[in-house]
């Protein structure tokens, strides 16, 4: 019985979401764990096989440093963001394209999901990031979203990556995965666009993992700004969802992708388990 009342519970949600787009961002330490990630990735077959279109962006900033790590160098970061010269972006570009990428779809084919790689710089344009200097880091200025488009409409989940190609330099640039997801979930004015990773949601009190704001208005985020319960790692991740909420996509979900099917009950259930922020 407990069963059937969740499969109810879904079902309105199920005949709503059938046929819109929702944006997957994956990232954290969640990508390290084998339980987290097959969650994650049986949550996005689920979404498919009842009709929504999936897309996911991924990050891979563990799987990076341990790359560079064994190159015999070490990461360095400045304001949260990876330093990136031409050897590091290489090391990026591999890691991203031949490592993470493949696995994940191979994760999501397993599962008799329909995925594709498409590598961010093939519809990313970016331009560098002047202050402060961080080598070849850039901010997306333009997206070529047909493919993503063409790849939706014949049911396969696009698997992108967040690297783009310079505007004026034709160079490889390494982005932000939240800004570089947020700015497609703008582009495509996507239902839904849900950043899955390692931390339950926006916590009234950071220190306190019982003080989930589950629910908010995109007008109360400046004062949560102001107030210093939005800041460091999760500035950059709030103001990208505000910028999509402002271009038309309805709903954006904050989910902890360390909880089991968390993806899923956030979307599918009355109250959810993450933060949702609409405007």
């Amino acid at each position: 019985m407990a069963k059937a009342a969740v499969l109810t519970e879904a079902l309105p949600y199920i005949q709503d979401f059938k046929g819109s787009v929702v944006l997957v961002k994956l990232g954290g330490s969640v990508m390290e764990i084998e339980e987290n990630l097959d969650s994650v990735v049986n949550d996005i077959s689920f979404m498919r096989a009842v009709g929504i279109k999936v897309v996911l962006v991924h990050g891979g900033g563990k799987a990076i440093s341990r790359a560079i790590h064994e190159s015999g160098n070490t990461p360095t970061f400045v304001d949260g963001q990876r330093v990136t010269d031409e050897k590091t972006m290489e090391i990026v570009r591999r890691t991203l394209n031949n490592v993470v990428n493949p696995d994940l779809i191979r994760r999501l084919q397993r599962t008799g999901t329909n995925a594709r790689p498409l590598h961010g710089n093939w519809i990313f344009t970016a331009e560098k990031i002047v202050e402060p200097d961080r080598g070849y880091v850039g901010r997306v200025t333009g997206i070529d979203i047909r493919p993503v488009v063409e790849m939706l409409d014949a049911s396969i989940v696009p698997v992108i990556t967040p690297v783009a190609t310079g505007k004026e330099d034709q160079h490889l640039y390494n982005v932000n995965a939240d800004i570089a997801a947020a700015a497609l979930a703008k582009a495509l004015k996507v239902r839904k666009f849900a950043l899955v990773s390692d931390v339950p949601g926006l916590l009234g009190d950071p220190t306190d993992p019982d003080s989930l704001l589950s629910s908010l208005k995109l007008s109360d985020t400046a004062a949560l700004k102001a107030g210093g319960v939005i800041s460091g790692g999760m500035l950059p991740k709030i103001e990208s969802c505000e910028e999509a909420l402002r271009a038309g996509v309805r709903k954006v979900h904050l989910v902890d992708g360390r909880m089991s099917h968390s993806l899923i009950l956030e979307i599918f259930t009355r109250d959810g388990v993450g933060t949702e922020i609409t405007e």
